[in-house]
């Protein structure tokens, strides 16, 4: 039987559902340096393998955008980009192990592996697991790509990724990554499609996906061809819900132009599983 304060907090929360909250009434708490691989004991492990989680406190079931910082693999830190906050949504930056200190697959793992910690936790946060989208820029692109369409990463972690509502990577690698290839002794301008390279792992099942690069003849090299390419053989697969955009007038560095169109395409893909 519900007593007096649990029937108060029921009809609380029913109505909190019942009626959205506008922007200005949302509130939000941010948690840093949580790790997401406690099992592994080495320092770096431990130093590096830890995430930001900005979150609304008041807004129940809310989604959640993970957004992998770039560096080519070998550079950078988390960071919550200003641009994502106070939208209604939860942020997660995560870190990961960086080259040389590591080589593949350690940060593609480590990147499913901070994945897999949000599908875990998020409920404990108010989040609702089946409203989770990746992102990330550069090298956190890439990772989005490998984490959401190669299954085995997440498989590992007993989460299937296809339970990702959408993968949203800005301007990343579609082929193995160049650090990768560095670590194999391969020339840059030599291109491989390899099991680290997202488009060995095109399907018919994975999540939404849309890919945003710069303007093709600014971008580093290659780079809107390949997720070209990407979008081209996602299709071909029998996926029929891969779209590319390509940002006009601006080179690698497109985050602040694609951040709005990043909100938009997760408000997009919320609406149309509401409906």
């Amino acid at each position: 039987m519900l007593t007096d304060r649990k029937c108060f907090i029921f009809v609380a929360l029913l109505m909190m559902s019942a009626v959205p909250l506008s922007a200005a009434e949302v509130e939000y708490e941010t948690k840093t340096n949580v790790p997401y691989r406690p099992d592994l004991a080495d320092e770096y492990a431990q130093e590096r393998c830890v995430l930001d989680i900005y979150f609304p406190t008041n807004k129940p079931d809310f989604a959640t955008i993970v957004f992998f910082h770039g560096g080519g693999l070998k550079a950078g830190n988390k960071s919550l980009p200003a641009q994502l906050k106070r939208k209604g949504y939860c942020v997660v930056a995560p870190n990961y192990r960086l080259h040389p200190k590591v080589k593949a697959p350690v940060y593609i793992e480590d990147a499913a592996a901070a994945v897999a910690w949000v599908f875990k936790n998020i409920e404990d946060f108010g989040g609702d697991p089946s409203k989770i989208f990746i992102s990330g820029a550069s090298a956190g692109g890439y990772l989005t790509s490998m984490v959401g369409l190669d299954k085995q990463l997440l498989a590992a972690h007993e989460i299937d990724a296809n339970d990702i509502a959408g993968l949203i990577p800005l301007t990343g690698h579609a082929i193995t990554h160049f650090t990768v290839r560095a670590e194999r002794n391969i020339q840059g301008t030599q291109p491989i499609i390899d099991e680290y390279a997202p488009l060995y792992h095109v399907r018919a099942d994975a999540p939404s996906m849309l890919l945003i690069t710069g303007d093709r003849e600014l971008e580093m090299l290659g780079r809107y061809e390949e997720n070209a390419y990407l979008m081209r053989m996602m299709k071909v697969a029998g996926h029929k819900q891969t779209r590319i955009l390509e940002l006009g007038g601006y080179g690698h560095g497109i985050s602040e132009a694609a951040y709005p169109l990043l909100l938009k395409e997760v408000k997009r893909v919320l609406a149309a599983n509401k409906d």
